[in-house]
């Protein structure tokens, strides 16, 4: 073809180079816009998704997090809407252990920087929500985790692909249409969406995410709040001076947190209505449910409370003044005033919208509609690779424990981290390998110390892996108990010669809105009694085998694990410090020997001495340090000490006796001690 039919073919001289170049950058934009594959992608960047980044960074993963605001904790930039948090802020315990004090600070983070703790960032008990948001801003930056702000992910999806780690990849799609894959997907959204009550009238209904805050708003008038929780606690408590009076309507009687030992029900600190109610001021709680009622407006545009069935009846969309009204028929009727406002306040919701029905996180069941489908390790039941963690996880938990909340999920996400080590990563679950000797005084460490078990009760547990002969063992710290079934396959640990299970516990009938927690005898004392101890305690499950996955699922009624071997509990104590060495430490390491066959003593050489001349097995503390001479260092104090209480001969007098007596040496009727190490050798404590 020659140049004239070319130029016939092409038009105008360079349009041929204008559609070359315009196509090379539509090719480049669309492989821009596929960007390679991610290992992590978490998905929003609150205390949840934060928390996960810095573990992940501190590993080396490959990660980024998507976040649709310009900064981390946008949450709280909004709620609470009256900004008091309710979490502690206890800046203060007399005792410098970094670790119990996390015990009683709900708002920190885990990381390595102490300048990372809360109580750095407010002096109030209950600190102001705008704390939190300054908190978490600083975690970010001064860790330096891989934040995507202004960016919203509109669309999750999964694309099969046999190289990724699980089979597929997800595919996240932000607000500009450009596409993110990645092998595992972790959603730290929270609960988003106001839980909503379809009723005749709700239309008139002001919900707790857009109602006024201003206390003169409400100025005399009467205000009917829908819901019993926090929320509307919280509301009631802003404008309870200023109105005639408030009623509160829900379905279910108020659950108080004293009581349930469930930090997610009424607080103390909102619970003002109740005194105001009980004391006869006008205000009152009452219960219904909200699908019976109905919500009409008189002329005057005041709002009356009817029943649905009588609207059925009539006509719906008729006002107050034609209306059937339930004081009609019985003019005691509770709710026969009319009211100036009605406040939504029934809690929050998972927002599935921007996730395909393919992940199959909700089953459409009533209880999935507000958190998504997830197994007790966290990982979607629909789609392996997908986690979901922190508040929207709290279905594993809930009205159990505090996996809803700061001061529990930084735990629980802590846990799946290290499953996605093991899985991904060959890193097996951290654990501490110690002599037999030294079981007693791990476990009481822990109890003592440790903020997961205490938190996270029944939830989290420490698990002790017997070694062969139980000459020692491996402590892991803070796994799943459901997942106990599991624990091979998720630690990359082996439980072949037994375990014991370290759980945190609450009495079995002590828990509950409906039970008086201060009742006159509700504490135990005595060591006999523990296994009735009703306050938060140790409990120690011992087990031959790992439980199966049936035993875990088919579990008694009430128990967190599977009917132990043996169990033991700790007996409750008012200080929670299970110290004492006749109340607490002597019944565990007797419970423990029992269970091991063994005498978990420590000695002192001269003890071990005998016992090699007349025992055929000796305790682990005589085989682990006397017969590798790294028994107890000499030293004139503890040999002092060791006469002082009865345990030693006092030789020392002995020789002086003989000295003064100017006798020969000594009969040999003394047994003789091994060499005295010198000051560098290894110690072992009493």
């Amino acid at each position: 073809m020659g140049l004239w039919a070319a130029g016939r073919l092409w038009g105008p001289p360079g349009l041929l180079l204008t559609l070359a170049l315009h196509l090379a950058l539509c090719l480049r934009s669309a492989q821009t816009s596929v960007r390679p594959p991610r290992d992590y992608c978490v998905l929003g960047a609150g205390p949840a998704g934060l928390q996960m980044a810095y573990f992940l960074q501190r590993a080396g993963r490959d990660y980024t997090v998507f976040e649709r605001a310009p900064r981390p904790g946008s949450f709280f930039t909004r709620y609470p809407r009256h900004r008091q948090l309710i979490s502690i802020n206890k800046r203060h315990t007399g005792k410098a252990n970094a670790e119990f004090n996390l015990r009683h600070d709900w708002n920190s983070l885990l990381s390595h920087d102490p300048r990372l703790l809360f109580r750095h960032y407010s002096r109030a008990y209950f600190p102001d929500a705008g704390d939190m948001v300054r908190y978490l801003g600083d975690f970010a930056q001064r860790l330096g985790l891989h934040v995507l702000y202004n960016t919203t992910i509109t669309h999750v999806t999964l694309h099969k692909a046999r190289q990724a780690w699980n089979g597929h990849y997800f595919i996240l799609t932000d607000q500009t249409g450009h596409t993110h894959q990645c092998s595992v997907l972790l959603v730290a959204t929270g609960l988003s969406v106001p839980n909503q009550v379809d009723f005749p009238g709700s239309e008139y209904v002001e919900g707790y995410e857009s109602v006024s805050v201003d206390p003169e708003d409400f100025e005399g008038q009467n205000v009917l709040i829908l819901g019993r929780g926090n929320s509307a606690f919280e509301t009631a408590e802003n404008i309870l001076g200023v109105t005639n009076f408030i009623h509160m309507l829900s379905r279910s009687r108020v659950r108080l947190s004293w009581a349930t030992h469930y930090v997610g029900d009424l607080r103390a600190i909102n619970n003002g209505l109740l005194d105001t109610y009980q004391l006869k001021s006008l205000d009152g709680l009452l219960e219904s449910d909200l699908t019976d009622l109905a919500i009409v407006k008189d002329r005057e545009g005041k709002f009356h409370v009817t029943l649905k069935f009588f609207l059925e009846e009539g006509d719906q969309s008729a006002d107050a003044d034609v209306v059937t009204l339930p004081q009609d028929d019985n003019d005691n009727f509770a709710m026969r005033v009319a009211y100036d406002r009605v406040i939504r306040c029934l809690g929050w919701n998972f927002d599935f919208s921007i996730f395909n029905k393919s992940l199959r996180l909700s089953s459409g069941g009533e209880f999935s509609k507000k958190y998504p489908l997830i197994k007790a390790s966290y990982e979607s039941k629909g789609s392996r690779g997908l986690f979901v963690l922190g508040t929207a996880s709290h279905s594993v938990d809930y009205r159990k424990s505090a996996g809803g909340f700061i001061h529990g999920f930084r735990y629980t996400v802590r846990a799946v981290h290290r499953l996605l080590e093991h899985r991904h990563h060959g890193v097996a679950w951290p654990s501490t390998e110690l002599p037999t000797s030294q079981l007693t005084s791990a476990i009481v460490r822990r109890v003592n110390e440790a903020s997961g078990l205490y938190q996270m009760f029944s939830v989290l547990a420490d698990v002790v892996l017997l070694k062969d002969n139980a000459t020692a063992f491996e402590y892991l710290e803070e796994f799943p108990v459901r997942m106990l079934a599991q624990l091979e396959t998720i630690t990359g640990r082996k439980a072949r010669h037994g375990l014991f299970v370290i759980n945190m516990e609450y009495g079995r009938n002590f828990s509950g809105p409906d039970k008086d927690v201060f009742f006159y005898d509700r504490s135990v004392g005595h060591t006999e009694d523990a296994w009735q101890s009703n306050f938060l305690h140790p409990v120690i499950y011992y087990y031959r085998h790992l439980p199966t996955e049936q035993e875990v699922r088919f579990r008694p009624a009430g128990w967190a694990l599977p009917r132990p071997t043996a169990i033991h509990h700790i007996v409750e104590d008012f200080l929670t410090d299970w110290t004492a060495p006749v109340g607490h430490i002597l019944p565990l390491r007797r419970f423990l020997e029992n269970c091991l066959d063994t005498d978990l003593r420590s000695f002192y050489a001269e003890s071990c001495f005998l016992f090699a001349l007349t025992h055929q097995k000796l305790p682990p503390f005589c085989q682990q340090g006397y017969l590798r001479a790294q028994g107890l260092v000499g030293t004139e104090s503890l040999r002092r000490h060791g006469v002082e209480s009865g345990l030693l001969r006092d030789y020392a007098a002995a020789d002086r006796h003989h000295e003064d007596r100017s006798r020969g040496p000594l009969d040999g009727s003394r047994a003789p001690g091994p060499p005295v190490r010198p000051p560098d050798s290894n110690k072992e404590e009493l």
